[in-house]
């Protein structure tokens, strides 16, 4: 058992984020209609919330290679914490209101790309501490954490109807506090060692420089590169799929049941897909993975552009979730065989950065487009897109580098 502790405690952790993330995310919208916000409003906070990553993800993945995996982690949850119990505490004194909700919500957003960050960075040395293999953990950190999203929603409902919105918040502290003394109790070094198992690198450089070295780093390393900013195009396509087509034509067929259940179908198909990456790794190339289920998603997602009836594409949503889920397992996996361990974390954050990007252009302009040419033509569109970019990604030589390892390294 004490072997397997370290690993126990980080994904304890790091499935612990992912329901308090949760929480959140279902909370906050919630208790703004409560408090007198609208529909428009609500919208507002998540968009919002996602605009802290672009910026604060290279920051937070140099904080990681300058101050340490560990401690980063554990900073990042306490900040967390401390951003979701002021709603409970700014209620007390009744200045709870809409704006200061969708500030709250920007500050907490802040603080979760870092802790993201880190704990990622930390699975090579839990791995080594605790005997366990490597693929077969990266596969079981994205699957928990898409876990803590499919069990958060549920908590949060729970929650919500028994103590209302506002003291759900003080369920998503406790738990990233609990997360925050899991990885404070983790028996392995805060900072990562070199390749040689020496001192990490000179870290006297500001965070910006750092940053910066994460992202020459990158652009040097072409094959992983192109499948960071594939993944990156595949997302912008994608994600107004989940915040506009979907809320729009499940609005109109008054079926928000059937909005929840299609969710819960692609969260699930993610689950299951990142769980079964450690599976896939010991049959399958790194290139013919990245392949073969970029193009699977794209087609799972073509049924779901025709609008079917809710069963069919409940089927067609856990298939995408699926064929979705191993992306995340192999990122993490490239970044730590490809990259000297000390310059992980800044590696990490730029990828981040880019993922974090991508979204919002996607979501603005699906919405225009909805709103010119309607629900069914854009999803057609959106469809054909995510098809053309996926052939264009299979058809490129240098991803065929995935299976080799790089001539040389670019310097942090």
């Amino acid at each position: 058992m004490r072997q397997r502790t370290p690993l126990v405690l980080l994904e304890s952790a790091n499935l612990l984020s992912g329901v308090s993330n949760a929480l959140v995310v279902v909370a906050v919208p919630w208790l703004i209609l409560e408090r007198g916000g609208t529909a428009a409003a609500a919208g507002l906070a998540g968009a919002l919330a996602g605009l802290p990553g672009i910026v604060v993800s290279p920051l937070a993945g140099a904080l990681v290679d300058r101050l340490g995996r560990r401690t980063v982690s554990i900073g990042s949850d306490l900040l967390s914490a401390l951003s979701v119990v002021l709603f409970p505490l700014l209620d007390l004194v009744g200045r709870l209101d809409v704006g200061l909700i969708l500030w709250l919500t920007v500050l907490g957003a802040a603080f979760d790309p870092a802790g993201y960050t880190a704990r990622k960075s930390l699975i090579p040395d839990v791995v080594r501490a605790s005997g366990s293999n490597l693929d077969d953990v990266n596969g079981v950190h994205e699957g928990l954490l898409a876990a803590g999203w499919v069990v958060g929603p549920a908590v949060a409902a729970l929650t919500i109807a028994t103590v209302g919105a506002v003291q759900t918040m003080w369920v998503a502290g406790v738990a990233f506090l609990v997360a925050a003394a899991a990885v404070w109790a983790l028996g392995v070094p805060n900072r990562a060692r070199t390749d040689d198992g020496g001192e990490p690198a000179d870290t006297r450089g500001s965070v910006w420089s750092f940053a910066v070295g994460g992202l020459r780093a990158l652009v040097a390393d072409r094959p992983v590169w192109i499948l960071t900013l594939a993944v990156a195009v595949l997302s912008l396509i994608y994600l107004p799929t989940e915040s506009v087509l979907l809320p729009v034509h499940f609005e109109a067929q008054d079926q928000p049941g059937g909005f929840g259940l299609v969710l819960s179908a692609l969260a699930a198909g993610g689950m299951v897909g990142s769980f079964g990456y450690g599976w896939l790794a010991a049959r399958m190339s790194r290139y013919r993975i990245s392949t073969v289920f970029l193009s699977a998603a794209c087609v799972a997602y073509l049924p779901m552009a025709l609008l079917p009836p809710t069963p069919v594409m409940l089927g067609a949503a856990f298939l995408l979730g699926l064929a979705w889920g191993p992306m995340s397992p192999l990122l993490n996996a490239l970044v730590q065989d490809r990259f000297p361990a000390d310059q992980h974390g800044r590696v990490y954050g730029v990828q981040q950065a880019l993922f974090y990007a991508a979204p919002p252009l996607g979501q603005l302009l699906a919405g225009v487009a909805v709103v010119s040419f309607g629900v069914r033509a854009v999803f057609l569109a959106l469809a054909a897109a995510m098809v053309v970019t996926a052939a264009v990604v299979d058809l490129l030589p240098s991803l065929r580098g995935l299976d080799t390892t790089p001539a040389e390294r670019m310097p942090g």
